[in-house]
């Protein structure tokens, strides 16, 4: 790592100052603004971190102003492809749900669940669809609502129904391109997108298996008796939406371009002008409905200037569409890339934080202390999913435990001579996926809060989420696919 202020670097407890007063400042945002903090409460927090690094560098250590807005810059050009895919994420989510591709995947995904193989069906399914929308919120606070209803009825506690949804809800938010979490950990890493979600499989795959085996074996000892509120909505969304297998052909197609390494930022382009067209095909009533404002039922044409207009209002901005079920309905609205700005406020807000880190040496100063006494891999894979985890107890967010613990490792990652997409995993198996478990981070609250299940009551159930730290430093100290330069400037592994 290049010094900035050589010989001159804070003393560890100097540079925990900030992060010191970050916590407490997030405390007390969590607790004033709960689950809309990342409204915008989040990054003004990061920005007033900021300022206490700059004030005790410039008083104390004598830092010039050009060495942190040297940082910030450097720090902003490192996420501004991050921030153009997060865009993309909302035109794609957008798009998709209009053109009907998320509300077939859903209709179709919801068939397999039948009450003897209900846990398993509930995590499978909230993974499917938090594949396709990219939001494990999205889909805990809609089909997991309504799951919990179901487990009731059932016969199931609330603390295994809620550890099978949240389970299955992380593990589509995980690996998911349109997550904003997997954009974020590989962003913060330096991996490309499609990279880190290739690699993340190595232990995720196995985790979710694990975790599904678990949810099978119960579910097969329990007794079920109900899935009404399945059936119906099954019903709404068949009634809403042309329900067409042929949408398949867009994520298929999606698949191939991921498959075939297309850059991220083209394939959710295409992925984008795919569903446009899929929209038009399939559901020119629902494109009509958002273009002019009016009930579905008076239908009747789609002209040029409706259809424009409603495909541009489903890329960019919110769109409702009501199918006479509240659940439902807040399932299917979108935000499109305006939904993304506070992530993207976040990732800007996160990049000066960073970027004032390194122009003071407060962050030289921390990774020169994690580098003493860790040699092994397997001892810098466990110290970076401890951090992760330590980093959502500290921060109470997510997005900021996995910016700050990706831009803490990822020079000592270098310097080791570890690969960059080995950093974004032990992030996302860690900063990402534990975030639920902890009562004050604003995913823990968020959660128990809509799914009405206490955080502690739901923790010993969410399988995929407390195995994912633990196979991640197991695939370490196997040492499969894990690889380590000997000679980095030779290039030698």
């Amino acid at each position: 790592m290049k010094l900035i202020n050589p010989g001159k670097i804070p003393a560890v407890w100097v540079s925990l100052i900030p992060f010191a007063f970050l916590a407490a400042t997030l405390s007390i945002v969590i607790r004033v603004f709960g689950g809309s903090a990342l409204d915008g409460a989040s990054q003004v927090s990061l920005l007033l971190a900021s300022g206490v690094v700059v004030a005790i560098s410039m008083i104390f250590y004598k830092v010039k102003w050009a060495d942190f807005e040297n940082g910030i810059m450097d720090n902003i050009r490192s996420v501004s492809s991050a921030i153009l895919i997060l865009f993309l994420i909302g035109a794609v989510a957008g798009t998709w749900m209009v053109s009907g591709i998320v509300p077939m995947m859903i209709y179709y995904g919801m068939k397999i669940i039948t009450p003897k193989i209900f846990l398993f069906a509930t995590c499978a399914i909230c993974a499917l669809i938090s594949v396709m929308t990219g939001s494990s919120w999205t889909t805990i606070a809609t089909v997991g609502v309504a799951l919990i209803g179901i487990g009731a009825a059932q016969g199931y506690s609330a603390g295994w129904t809620a550890g099978a949804i949240i389970s299955g809800a992380y593990f589509g938010d995980k690996i998911s391109p349109l997550s904003d979490t997997t954009t974020l950990a590989s962003s913060s890493a330096g991996t490309p997108l499609f990279t880190h979600i290739r690699y993340m499989l190595i232990t995720t795959i196995p985790s979710f298996a694990i975790a599904l085996v678990i949810f099978l074996i119960v579910s097969f000892t329990h007794d079920v008796n109900s899935q009404g509120t399945i059936t119906e909505f099954s019903s709404d969304l068949a009634s809403a939406f042309n329900i067409n297998l042929w949408l398949l052909i867009v994520p298929l197609i999606t698949g191939v371009l991921i498959a075939r390494k297309m850059p991220a930022i083209l394939t959710l382009f295409v992925a984008v002008l795919l569903a446009a067209v899929a929209a038009l095909i399939f559901q020119p009533h629902i494109v009509w409905h958002i273009a002019s404002g009016l009930p579905v039922a008076d239908y009747g044409h789609l002209s040029f200037m409706d259809g424009f207009k409603g495909l541009m209002t489903a890329t960019y901005g919110p769109t409702g569409i009501s199918v006479g079920n509240p659940a439902l309905d807040r399932l299917i609205a979108t935000n499109g890339i305006t939904g993304m700005l506070p992530t993207v406020f976040l990732v800007i807000s996160a990049a000066a934080f960073g970027g004032v880190l390194v122009g003071s040496g407060m962050l030289q100063s921390l990774t020169l202390a994690l580098q003493k006494g860790i040699n092994r891999t397997f001892t810098i894979v466990a110290s970076t999913v401890g951090t992760g985890i330590f980093a959502n107890m500290i921060t109470g967010d997510q997005y900021l435990s996995i910016i700050l613990t990706g831009s803490l490792y990822k020079d000592l990652y270098r310097e080791k001579g570890l690969e960059p997409r080995l950093l974004s995993r032990s992030v996302e198996d860690s900063a990402t996926v534990c975030s639920v478990l902890i009562p004050w981070n604003s995913c823990g609250m968020t959660q128990a809060t809509v799914l009405k299940v206490a955080t502690l009551d739901y923790l010993p159930y969410c399988f995929f989420n407390i195995i994912s730290p633990l196979m991640s430093m197991l695939v370490a100290a196997v040492g499969y696919r894990v690889y380590r330069k000997t000679a980095a400037k030779n290039g030698k592994k």
